[in-house]
């Protein structure tokens, strides 16, 4: 069986259940500190995935990675469940593919677009401020946005903005390299 589909098919049903139990936000909030935690410790996966670490090993190690116990009775519990359904069915190796795409469902059905805005220097607080409004403008109705901001001083200066998979690149090396493929097709 496809290996993309088992993790997308439990991560459904744990929307599914949380959408239920009105824990979903903060599941989504949850599953991102998980992600997040794979990508700081690489060896968390390989330690889910071997057989000879016990599960109350791996659910402690989980639960360390998400910041232990959230405080909420909703979302302890149908986090628990979760791990504990996980462990019974040997899944915990997928648990870092179902975060994802759990947080991909999340943000499909509550309108949620990722936004990276690149500046070539830091910015004040108020000229971010304009960005973000004028990234909002293009975003569909109802529509919100979660935002990364980064500074990479080989845009020269501008910015550039991506949004899921679209780019807007306002910067001074996109103008430069722009300038040049025309002066060569010339």
């Amino acid at each position: 069986m496809d290996q993309g589909l088992i993790p997308r098919r439990y991560a459904k049903a744990l929307y599914l259940y949380a959408v239920e139990r009105h824990c979903d936000r903060p599941l989504y909030e949850v599953m991102r500190r998980l992600s997040a935690a794979f990508g700081r410790e690489p060896g968390l996966n390989d330690a889910l995935a071997n057989p000879f670490v016990a599960y109350p090993d791996k659910q402690a190690l989980v639960l360390a990675a998400v910041g232990g116990e959230t405080g909420k009775e909703a979302e302890d519990a149908a986090f628990a469940d979760f791990l504990k359904l996980l462990g019974q069915n040997k899944r915990l190796d997928m648990l870092r593919e179902i975060a994802l795409a759990y947080i991909a469902i999340y943000r499909k059905e509550n309108r949620i677009f990722r936004v990276a805005v690149t500046t070539a220097a830091p910015v004040s607080s108020q000229d971010m401020k304009r960005i973000h409004a004028l990234v909002g403008k293009h975003l569909p109705d109802g529509a919100s946005a979660e935002y990364t901001e980064a500074v990479d001083s080989a845009l020269i200066g501008g910015f550039t903005v991506a949004i899921d998979n679209e780019r807007l690149d306002a910067s001074v090396a996109n103008e430069l390299k722009q300038l040049r493929l025309k002066l060569l097709s010339n």
